[in-house]
């Protein structure tokens, strides 16, 4: 169940049910930015995991929206980790040749198609400022990287509207200041996050004519009729904020499913960075799939 709801007051609560489907259909959603580490790894056959149990089906997409990190080779090799993890999917554009992914740089009219609903119904408005929030916007934002709450300096007053769009604007989400946002995760259990102080606006476009991720994952994972998401804690807070996408275009939300996420020796998440964890590292070391499931606590 997912609701929405006032802070201080359940009086004018809203609901919006899950996608209701007689299949289940997950994803697996990597960006080719680097090498897929064990985090990556555990997420990934939970999903397959989920997806096995209901019967159901796998979608691979390429998250490549990054132009300046996303490469040829990272794609290669992310197909490669996977098949040698024994992960299946089942389901590509032209699916006849087993190991295609969709890929959202082929996605761009879909997310522009959204972005103007979202503009023509007030969602939406032009921003100019914190372009450190901005440069982050295509990729995931993990803990310790989430965007800060925006001030609020570009916001539109009440009543006010903006005829003239400034060079290089960028688009925000103009959250419900006060708005509790709540669902109940697959693993951990009711969750709730406020708009306003949990969250600010949010860039949902860029102006280098790019949607953020917040918004590209919401309309792939419509347009794909993914039932249930699967993906580290760490994105929680992200939930929140695509619901309230979801609900701005009458789309019916999936179900979610967050996983413990994998930290090294000194606690923190793993990243591409921690090139000695990445799988690709710990193959030619010697490691099995089998080994690395016998190594970890399933979430």
């Amino acid at each position: 169940m997912i609701s929405f709801e006032s802070a201080s007051s359940s009086s004018s609560s809203m609901h919006s049910e899950p996608v209701k489907s007689t299949s289940y259909r997950g994803r697996l959603a990597p960006s080719p930015t680097g090498f897929l580490h064990l985090g990556h790894a555990r997420t990934f056959w939970t999903a397959q995991e989920r997806a096995q149990t209901h019967r159901g089906t796998l979608v691979l997409r390429n998250e490549d929206l990054d132009r300046n990190r996303s490469k040829p080779e990272f794609v290669t090799a992310m197909i490669e980790d996977l098949l040698w993890l024994g992960i299946q999917w089942q389901e590509g554009p032209d699916f006849g040749g087993p190991y295609a992914p969709y890929s959202q740089s082929d996605r761009l009219p879909s997310y522009r198609q959204a972005f103007k609903k979202l503009r023509a119904a007030g969602f939406i408005y032009p921003c100019t400022c914190s372009r450190r929030d901005v440069l982050r916007a295509l990729q995931a934002p993990h803990v310790g990287e989430d965007e800060p709450i925006y001030s609020g300096i570009c916001r539109p007053k009440s009543g006010e509207t903006k005829n003239v769009q400034p060079p290089r604007v960028n688009w925000r989400f103009q959250v419900p200041d006060g708005e509790a946002v709540s669902f109940v995760d697959q693993h951990f259990g009711p969750q709730q996050f406020v708009a306003g102080r949990d969250f600010g606006d949010f860039v949902v476009w860029r102006h280098d004519d790019l949607p953020s991720y917040q918004l590209a994952v919401v309309v792939d994972d419509a347009a794909m009729a993914i039932t249930e998401i699967v993906r580290g804690e760490d994105l929680l807070k992200s939930t929140a904020r695509q619901l309230l996408l979801y609900r701005a275009l009458d789309l019916p939300p999936p179900t979610f499913y967050h996983c413990t996420l994998v930290t090294d020796e000194a606690g923190l998440r793993l990243a591409k960075r921690h090139a000695p964890l990445s799988l690709r590292n710990l193959r030619a070391t010697g490691m099995t799939p089998e080994m690395l499931r016998d190594s970890w606590v399933m979430p």
